[in-house]
């Protein structure tokens, strides 16, 4: 029984936090990424509220085939391979977001992972096996996310309609 309780401590690995927003946090290391890549004109901005948390907000627009607003921070290349999940701590405004992860800064795909807000506080976890490659919202024929290597983490949103939108952040962790 110790022997199964010893293997059970080792095995289970603690979590690793990604990114704590706080009030003394720099979030320059983030950068904003708008539909206007592509001549969209949504706007996004990323803040550090009077709460300490990071505030993810603007409004999506259509119009010059635009849709989605992003915000995104590149890591150091970083092995995630002992967990087996992403944890967020957000408190949104009742509408879906995307958390997207890069195994490198350079691929044209994603991993992504939509998650619909409550209007409160919450915990989002995001088993890795779960999270879909992508690209500009299409599945591209890829395994899911293989939960090794992590060098970009991110937030989007668009849902294919013009909306105004907020999302704060308190903490993004891998388990």
């Amino acid at each position: 029984m110790f022997l199964i309780l010893l293997m059970f401590i080792f095995s289970n690995p603690t979590s690793m936090t990604l990114f704590d927003f706080n009030s003394e946090t720099d979030i320059k290391q983030w950068s904003v990424v708008n539909d206007g890549v592509m001549g969209g004109l949504s706007k996004g901005t990323l803040i550090m509220n009077e709460n300490g948390h990071a505030l993810f907000s603007g409004k999506v627009l259509l119009e010059n085939n635009g849709g989605f607003s992003s915000v995104r921070h590149r890591l150091p290349k970083t092995d995630v391979s002992t967990h087996q999940k992403i944890v967020l701590r957000v408190k949104g405004d009742g509408k879906i977001y995307q958390f997207r992860v890069k195994t490198n800064s350079a691929d044209f795909y994603s991993y992504t992972y939509s998650f619909k807000t409550m209007g409160k506080w919450e915990t989002i976890e995001i088993p890795f096996s779960e999270m879909v490659p992508s690209f500009r919202g299409r599945r591209v024929n890829l395994p899911n996310y293989p939960g090794e290597i992590l060098e970009e983490i991110a937030f989007l949103i668009g849902n294919g309609k013009q909306e105004v939108f907020a999302l704060e952040i308190d903490k993004i962790e891998v388990q």
